[in-house]
């Protein structure tokens, strides 16, 4: 499970959750004239409250939370985890906004004691906070201000070329190579002294010659230089044979090294040294 797959919208939906959790202890009925010191039970008093609004809140916004996290969704009778989880928080809101208009719920009143009856504070927070998780499962696929990262990605250090070295070590394009088996200071010849820095070579020693062209170290071709880059939403990473089946997922705040550049593609590696072609670049941060 990937955390930083969490969305905007997810952390309503995990707030929303929290707010439930609480109003679940909170007094379900408001008694008109009660004194203060009246023992009024919470949500948890009422079996269909608890069913069909604190529990059924609380497992659609995990399945929800769970969903997202996940490298790949997981399916349960045809239908992803995500999909049942918002059935169950549109569910618990439509038990709570029937609770609010009727929270004495089957019993006849009989001498009209049900007309003292109301709603109490833990039965409209209960409301509130299931309105609210709903409508956020529902329109955080649907919403681009809810699908931004719930935790933004640090941003890195200026990357360094593909392979490269630190500065100062040994390839890095900045240092000066040496001949394999010549010693520091030397241009080629082991036991001779290398000429300063600009100056010219010192009588009685050799011309330092031109390395030949086949030794050249290669360029990469074109202007493209690797960078680093992160996505908004998680996005599929294909096989660079053209094998429609995901290889992986990058997931939102994790920064990804983008490795060469094929037409309006990218070749991206993972942290696991996995490398695929991602089509979808709309979006992305470069780092």
């Amino acid at each position: 499970m990937n955390i930083r797959s969490l969305t905007r919208g997810d952390g309503v939906v995990i707030g929303a959750a929290v707010l439930l959790f609480i109003a679940s202890f909170l007094d379900i009925y408001s008694i008109e004239g009660a004194p203060d010191s009246a023992d009024i039970p919470s949500l948890w008093g009422s079996g269909p409250v608890v069913l069909g609004v604190v529990l059924a809140g609380i497992i659609g916004a995990a399945l929800v939370i769970v969903a997202r996290a996940l490298p790949q969704p997981k399916k349960v009778a045809g239908l992803e985890l995500g999909q049942f989880g918002v059935a169950f928080t549109v569910f618990a809101a439509w038990c709570a906004l029937g609770n609010i208009f009727d929270p004495a719920g089957a019993f006849d009143g009989d001498g009209g004691i049900t007309d003292e009856f109301g709603a109490g504070t833990g039965l409209i927070l209960a409301l509130i906070a299931t309105l609210v998780m709903a409508a956020a499962a529902v329109a955080t696929p649907l919403v681009p201000a809810l699908k931004g990262a719930l935790i933004p990605a640090a941003r890195p250090a200026a990357p360094q070329p593909y392979g490269g070295q630190p500065q100062g070590g040994y390839g890095y394009p900045g240092a000066q190579q040496q001949p394999y088996g010549a010693q520091p200071g030397q241009p080629g010849q082991p036991g001779q002294p290398g000429p300063s820095f600009g100056g010219q070579p010192q009588p009685g020693q050799p011309q330092p010659q031109a390395p030949q062209p086949q030794q050249a170290q290669a360029q990469p071709a074109g202007d493209f230089s690797p960078f680093w880059f992160a996505v908004p939403v998680p996005r599929p990473l294909f096989a660079e044979d053209g094998s429609p089946t995901p290889i992986a997922e990058l997931a939102p705040g994790t920064w990804y090294l983008a490795v060469e550049q094929r037409g309006a593609n990218l070749v991206a590696q993972t942290q696991d040294g996995r490398r695929g072609v991602l089509q979808d670049t709309s979006g992305i941060q470069r780092g």
